[in-house]
């Protein structure tokens, strides 16, 4: 709360977003936040299907009733649209009348066309710290208990367990949750009660978030370094 981003949601006025961070960290959920708060009708595409005439079909919708009062476009993953794609999608960003919140996990400055770029506020998202997904996992817990109508308990070593190899992946911290769950055998009285033991043989060996050529690459480099 108080922080630019909360601001702008309150305020209404939604400028053309890029929401740059990790998998599992909250992108899509927070575009969703905006969507819900906002009196634009919501458009989702993947930039990994997304074609020319997609962003066609958006822009006759600005003509429309529905779209008065402009549409807001949740674009994901919007690297792997190619300069040609993001320079149609700028021509419908410049005239107001499409509000973009594009997500995507590589840094912008190296994917994202410099002109779309100039025209959005970028906010990067970090890895979601151990403390916040274990009331994630806690959460989950009670959301696998009333879907199944089961008593479903977990350790809390095994919350934290989860917590700390999911290595800042709500998603990740979910799944292994889920999981858990369904490996476990209820009890005489039909009782799940996860374990430690369970938790660490369905998490196995935390997996360092490490990309080749990219930014995780220099922060592992300048981390050695500054060790």
């Amino acid at each position: 709360e108080g922080k630019a981003l909360q601001n702008m949601i309150e305020s209404g006025k939604i400028p053309n977003l890029i929401f740059y961070g990790p998998a599992g960290v909250g992108k899509t959920t927070v575009a969703r936040i905006i969507a819900e708060r906002s009196d634009m009708p919501l458009h989702k595409l993947n930039g990994t299907t997304a074609s020319t005439a997609d962003f066609r079909e958006i822009m006759e919708e600005t003509d429309t009733l529905l779209g008065q009062n402009g549409i807001l476009l949740y674009l994901d993953e919007i690297q792997y649209l190619n300069k040609r794609q993001q320079q149609i999608l700028l021509e419908y960003l410049e005239n107001g009348r499409i509000t973009l919140i594009a997500s995507t996990t590589e840094n912008p400055a190296f994917y994202v066309y410099s002109a779309v770029l100039s025209r959005s506020a970028v906010f990067e998202f970090k890895a979601v710290e151990p403390d916040d997904i274990a009331v994630a996992v806690r959460r989950a817990v009670v959301f696998l208990a009333k879907e199944s109508g089961k008593t479903i308990e977990m350790a809390e070593d095994a919350v934290k367990h989860i917590s700390f190899t999911c290595n800042g992946d709500v998603r990740t911290a979910l799944n292994m949750t889920e999981n858990c769950v369904h490996a476990t055998v209820p009890s005489s009285t039909g009782t799940i009660s996860v374990t430690l033991e369970t938790a660490v043989q369905m998490t196995g060996r935390s997996a360092v978030r490490y990309d080749k050529g990219g930014d995780e690459h220099y922060d592992i480099i300048s981390a050695y370094q500054k060790s």
